[in-house]
């Protein structure tokens, strides 16, 4: 089994395509205003958005994206006008990590773990 695709609701599809275009991700299918897909740059795996006419209450969804070069990646962004609600630093389960909300207030974690994604030190067989 592999995990190859999430979709995330929007009440603005459009100002999340233009969200998640910046932070890199490639546009396959445009139904906006209710429909968007994008493929991430590296992998398989698929990312959607769907109109929605009220966001889910509670703590919501938190999305990771992984990148090697994170601190890179992060200063890039800033410049584009992304604003982190946390700068890259060393977490102690030895991922790398920053912060940021998406245009509906989703979670976003950019990270780099490496091996240590799947093969912490403390893994179990």
């Amino acid at each position: 089994m592999n995990l190859n695709q999430i979709t995330i609701p929007s009440l603005d599809v459009e100002k999340s395509t233009a969200f998640y275009s910046i932070l890199g991700l490639h546009l396959i299918v445009d139904a906006a205003p209710k429909y968007v897909r994008f493929e991430c740059p590296d992998g398989d795996s698929t990312f959607s958005i769907h109109k929605v006419d009220e966001l889910p209450k509670g703590h919501g969804i938190t999305m990771y994206f992984e990148d090697n070069n994170l601190d890179e990646l992060v200063n890039k962004l800033k410049r584009q006008g992304i604003v982190f609600t946390s700068n890259p630093e060393d977490k102690p389960w030895l991922w790398r990590e920053a912060h940021l909300l998406d245009p509906d207030g989703n979670h976003i974690i950019l990270y780099c773990a490496e091996e240590n994604r799947k093969n912490p030190p403390w893994r179990i067989n």
